[in-house]
Formats: C-alpha cells, sequence, structure tokens
C-alpha cells in the first residue's frame, strides 16, 4: 500500500481504508487515485470482507484536486487531460463496485472530488460541522467525472442547483437531499459508525451483498415482466442457498444464525 492511504483490518471482515495526507486536506492527485484503485481492488475479491469503512485523517474529509497536481495538468493536452480523467473515473467507478456495503466517515469538509468519493458510500455518516460544495464551476470547470454518482445521491434537481452555483452546504442540508444518512457531533462520530459496522457485520454476509447489487441492478428500471421474473429468481436463489435456509432455520428456532462472529 501507499502512504496516502492508511488501511487497516481490526477483522476479517472489516476494513478500514483512511485517505492519509491531512497537511493538504487530503486532496486528490494521481498517487492518491492510483492508490484507492488498488486497494479496492484488492478488498473487492476478499470473500471473508462484509464492510468497509471510509474516512480521512485530519480536519478535511477531502478538498478535491491537489493544488500541485491541478497545476502540472495546466499544460496537458487533450489527451493527457483524457487520460488523467479516465484514471479518476476508473477509481470511482472500482469504489462504487466494491459488492460489501462501504461506510463514509466524514468528519470535516467534502469538497468537489471528495463529493464523488461521499456518494459512492452506501451510508454516509458525517459530523454537524462539515461542509459539502460541488466547486468546479468556480474554476471554470465541471465535476463531470463524479457526477454519475452525485446525481443518484442527491436527485438531478439539487445536483443541478449546487454544480451550477458551486455553493457551499451544509451537512443538515446533505442530509435532507438525502447524501447524508445519519449527523452525529465529532465526540460521537466513530460511536455512530461502529454502530453501523456492527449492524452490517450481523446481517447474513451473502445477503449483503446481494441487496447491494439488487439496489444498483433495479433503480431506475421499468417495471417489465422481465424484471418481476428477475426478482423472483433472486428471492428464489437466496431462500434455497445454505445461508438463506441457516436464516430462516435460526429465525424459526429462536437461536443465533452461524454467519455472526464470536461475541467476546
Amino acid at each position: 500500500m501507499s502512504d496516502v492511504i492508511d488501511v487497516s483490518r481490526p477483522s476479517a471482515h472489516v476494513a478500514r481504508v483512511w485517505l492519509n495526507r491531512p497537511d493538504v486536506r487530503n486532496a486528490f492527485n494521481d498517487e492518491v487515485i492510483a492508490a484507492l484503485t488498488r486497494t479496492f481492488e484488492s478488498l473487492s475479491q476478499d470473500k471473508d470482507l462484509r464492510v468497509v469503512v471510509l474516512g480521512a485523517h485530519g480536519k478535511a474529509f477531502c478538498a478535491g484536486a491537489d493544488l500541485n497536481w491541478m497545476k502540472a495538468m495546466a499544460g496537458y493536452s487533450w489527451d493527457e487531460n483524457r487520460a488523467d480523467a479516465q484514471r479518476l473515473a476508473d477509481m470511482l467507478w472500482t469504489l462504487d463496485q466494491c459488492p460489501v456495503p462501504v461506510v463514509g466517515r466524514v468528519q470535516g469538509d467534502c469538497y468537489a472530488g471528495g463529493m464523488g468519493l461521499a456518494a459512492i458510500c452506501d451510508v454516509l455518516v458525517a459530523v454537524e460541522g462539515a461542509t459539502f460544495c460541488l466547486s468546479e464551476a468556480r474554476l471554470g470547470l465541471l465535476p463531470a467525472t463524479i457526477s454519475p454518482y452525485v446525481i443518484r445521491a442527491m436527485g438531478a434537481q439539487a445536483a443541478r442547483r449546487y454544480m451550477v452555483t458551486a455553493e457551499r452546504f451544509s451537512a443538515a442540508q446533505a442530509r435532507a437531499l438525502g447524501l447524508v444518512h445519519e449527523l452525529t457531533t465529532p465526540d460521537t462520530l466513530d460511536a455512530k459508525v461502529d454502530e453501523i459496522v456492527t449492524t452490517l457485520v450481523n446481517n447474513g454476509p451473502a445477503a449483503a451483498r446481494a441487496c447491494k447489487a439488487l439496489v444498483r441492478d433495479v433503480a431506475g428500471q421499468p417495471l417489465t415482466a422481465e424484471l418481476r421474473t428477475d426478482t423472483a429468481r433472486r428471492i428464489a436463489d437466496i431462500r434455497a442457498s445454505d445461508e438463506g435456509r441457516e436464516g430462516l432455520a435460526s429465525f424459526l428456532n429462536k437461536r443465533a444464525p452461524n454467519w455472526l462472529p464470536p461475541q467476546g
């Protein structure tokens, strides 16, 4: 792994991935993009993994693009800009395709590309004082690569406003828009994140992965006969699986399912 990303495994089922450039407010550069891509490619292959926490060290979650990186890009040709943007787009897609739930921990400002990271999270927890901003238009740019995830997370109408105005908005506003799921104080942030992680770890691991894939595949689809058939097949598949049978048997027999981690 790279120094710009800090990865820990408190258990076989949990990974914590931290942006680790607090001196530059965890801004992106090509090294961060490559490290996040490699990290999530590796985690996505881990069959024991049940949840990833995505957070950042320091006061800011992510300030967007690194200033020195932007200075270098100022001299890029169109082809170089295209290749650079493609790497960022591919990194965001890699994070979004992670098969297990990703819990975002936003402890501070979340701007520009950082909004893309926040938007790919399945559950996003933010402190009340965090500020969000799609700031690209201030620089004569646009948030193109993050747009699919931001629009999905906060809706097209809200995205239109905040992309064209580049206004800052509060964590409370982000929650009202659906981008943020839980607001906390700084003192209770980690407790809330840990509570959500425990909930996810205690769910059926295959079911959690299947639920994430279900939302991705069904969202925005027309309610056709093919979709009804597909959803019926999915529930039949999981009911007939070992995990599905174990979950039903444990519920009926009032005992813990066998996928729960050992207590104590």
